[in-house]
């Protein structure tokens, strides 16, 4: 959908309001010991479990698993340093990441921003307003791990699953037991910190853990003065209790809030810099998000046959301010009841049936009249079938999902997929799917009166698409994934200017968008204690004949580890390339957006550790090491360079698996 970019616009125009532009449980595992030598390996063939490949709860091996899915590891997160999600996304083919203050988008294989459902330990964290989250919200817990999923999900999942789930765990109390924390300053003001606590017994174990990220940001005006950072806060907690012999309970919850600085754009028409990022003193915003999740699960039939019941909620708001107080706001609200029931028969079938009950809210809270001030509901039911099967060289898997909406359309979406193993070292997969996406709220019912008006007709946008892959094993330490995808998008949302008022409403396309690309992985120990990533996209993503924007035909990347012997020290070189893209600009006084080209750049981070004593080591960190000059989003100047220098400290206990 194409309404971000002109919602904040409008937004601004109307309101003084510049929020920037942004058209935009699973089975505990110990994760690896930092600076553990190991071959690192992107995607498939490396042995992590992943879960969000099926609705049954259990866990799967990426290698077993017919279609794309990168796992990250809490190992590399702590290799690259990361602290923002969003910064080692860029490492994962297919994805291409842009964001400014207050807003950052992510987008899989062409893909819109809000074609992507992001899940936090099992809980759709997406706001219910846009129907998307915004990723730079999400910190980098002690301990936690990532799995990405490309090509359409709803078949599992439903709406927002177009193209693909990011999935966000963090460690259970049984996976890393003990107390770790990091302290770190550096330039730019900033100041951060994290702390974990893990703990564990029989039946039950529990986790929490706070992170803090704290920085005074850097102009992000074309020649502006005004820095802009941002102060952001996260406290989560999860465990688990085993009630009887076959009975779990579990409850995880979360806890986010963003707040900073924002630069408006000049909307003064007689401006020469008019439609461009300028300084605009007074302007902030304050994003809170809570989230929460209980369930239960019962094993019977020693384990074959599963039962799993579970809640989760959602509550999100959002505030703007100029210099005289709250100029715009948005409060969604989301919950969600969902049953799974699998069973395993054996010879490596498995059967899953479950069921979802979803209400969403929303209420916009801007002041003074603009708009419609009441609350909105969307209530949707899906019923979901997966089979799956995993032989000694063949796997198969086949889902169907039906979703009954109260005011669209009722839907359904498939997705199947094979792999087979033509050797030990390689193995061949095709899947091909379907996916949804139903229309935002301000896409519906608007969000400015007399500036954007909403379309009620608007009907969901629908996928389709099929991905074919190789995976191949070179020698013993090193790994090759390649994998070409094409899709196609029908009804796509888009913002039309009708005469003679030429008010921006929302519509769908007759035509075709279209997606297709090639992403390719590579995982190696090069020598003893050197490990490398890499990985690289080509993307053709065409919307009515036109270029996709904020969506680069190429986009590259490659971390190179060394780790030396015992653990004593490790350092970590992470190159990022983004190529040229289009984007949009509101640069004519009719406000119907103008096409402009965003240059290619390339980010260089580099970071050094050295242990001091046992659970206890030093580092220090250099990102945007070149200092490169770039924009994310037309005329929002990215961050130059920085550094900083930290100290951590681990004293854990056992783990167990």
């Amino acid at each position: 959908m194409k309404n971000w970019t002109l919602l904040d616009s409008v937004a601004v125009a109307a309101l003084g309001w510049g929020v920037p532009v942004a058209a935009q449980d699973a089975a505990a595992r110990a994760p690896e010991k930092p600076g553990e030598d190991e071959v690192v390996i992107a995607d498939a063939m490396r042995g992590d479990i992943i879960v969000s490949t099926t609705r049954s709860g259990a866990s799967d091996l990426p290698e077993r698993y017919p279609g794309s899915v990168t796992v990250i590891t809490n190992a590399q997160l702590e290799a690259r340093q990361t602290r923002d999600i969003a910064d080692v996304l860029r490492d994962v083919p297919g994805v291409a990441v842009a964001g400014v203050a207050g807003q950052t988008q992510i987008r899989l294989r062409g893909s819109e921003a809000n074609h992507v459902l992001v899940l936090v330990d099992g809980i759709e964290v997406s706001d219910p307003f846009a129907g998307e989250f915004d990723i730079g919200t999400l910190a980098a817990d002690v301990g936690a791990r990532l799995e990405v999923l490309r090509g359409p999900q709803s078949a599992l999942y439903g709406s927002d699953a177009v193209g693909g789930v990011v999935a966000y765990e963090t460690a259970r109390g049984s996976s890393i037991a003990g107390l770790a924390g990091r302290l770190e300053a550096g330039t730019q003001g900033t100041a951060n910190g994290a702390v974990r606590y893990g703990a564990f017994g029989a039946g039950w174990d529990a986790a929490l853990s706070a992170v803090v990220l704290s920085t005074d940001g850097q102009p992000n005006a074309r020649g502006g003065t005004r820095d802009i950072g941002r102060d952001s806060y996260t406290l989560a907690g999860k465990g688990s209790l085993a009630v009887t012999d076959g009975l779990e309970l579990r409850a995880a919850a979360r806890f986010i809030r963003t707040e900073g600085p924002f630069n408006n754009s000049d909307f003064d028409a007689s401006s020469p810099r008019f439609g461009l990022t300028i300084d605009s003193p007074g302007t902030r915003f304050t994003n809170e998000a809570f989230y929460a999740l209980v369930g239960a699960r019962l094993d019977m039939l020693e384990g074959r046959w599963t039962h799993d019941l579970s809640a989760q909620m959602a509550d999100i708001t959002r505030d703007s301010f100029a210099a005289f107080g709250r100029t715009s706001g948005s409060a969604g609200d989301r919950v969600k009841l969902s049953y799974v029931s699998a069973f395993a028969p054996g010879d490596g079938h498995s059967l899953t049936l479950a069921a979802d009950y979803e209400q969403e809210g929303f209420r916009n809270t801007t002041p003074g009249g603009f708009a419609f001030n009441g609350r909105r509901e969307i209530e949707q039911v899906g019923l979901v079938g997966e089979y799956r099967y995993s032989g000694e060289a063949l796997d198969l898997s086949a889902a169907i999902r039906h979703d009954f909406n109260d005011i669209f359309r009722d839907a359904t979406t498939y997705r199947l997929g094979a792999g087979y193993r033509l050797t030990d070292a390689t193995r061949l997969r095709a899947a091909a799917g379907s996916g949804i996406k139903n229309p935002g709220f301000f896409e519906l019912y608007g969000f400015v009166d007399g500036r954007f008006i909403g379309n009620a007709a608007l009907r969901p946008e629908r996928s389709e698409g099929w991905e074919a892959g190789l995976d191949q094993q070179l020698g013993e330490a090193a790994s090759l994934a390649v994998t070409y995808f094409d899709s196609k998008l029908d009804g796509e949302i888009f913002t039309t200017f009708p005469p003679p008022a030429f008010i921006a409403t929302p519509a769908n396309r007759s035509t075709t968008s279209t997606q297709r690309g090639i992403e390719v992985s590579l995982g190696a120990r090069l020598a003893q204690g050197w490990n490398l990533d890499a990985a690289y996209s080509w993307l053709d993503a065409e919307e009515n004949g036109v270029e996709e924007v904020r969506r680069p035909a190429h986009i590259a990347s490659a971390a190179l580890t060394w780790t030396a012997s015992g653990d004593k020290a490790s350092a970590t070189l992470v190159v990022r390339h983004n190529g040229a893209t289009g984007d949009v600009a509101f640069t004519d006084p009719s406000f119907v957006p103008v096409r402009v080209q965003l240059d290619d750049f390339t980010l260089v981070n580099l970071n050094a550790r050295v242990r001091l004593a046992q659970g206890i080591s030093a580092f220090a960190r250099a990102e945007n090491l070149l200092n490169e000059r770039y924009e994310q989003v037309f005329s929002f100047v990215s961050p130059g360079r920085s550094a900083v220098v930290g100290v951590e400290a681990r004293f854990l206990g056992r783990a167990g698996r």
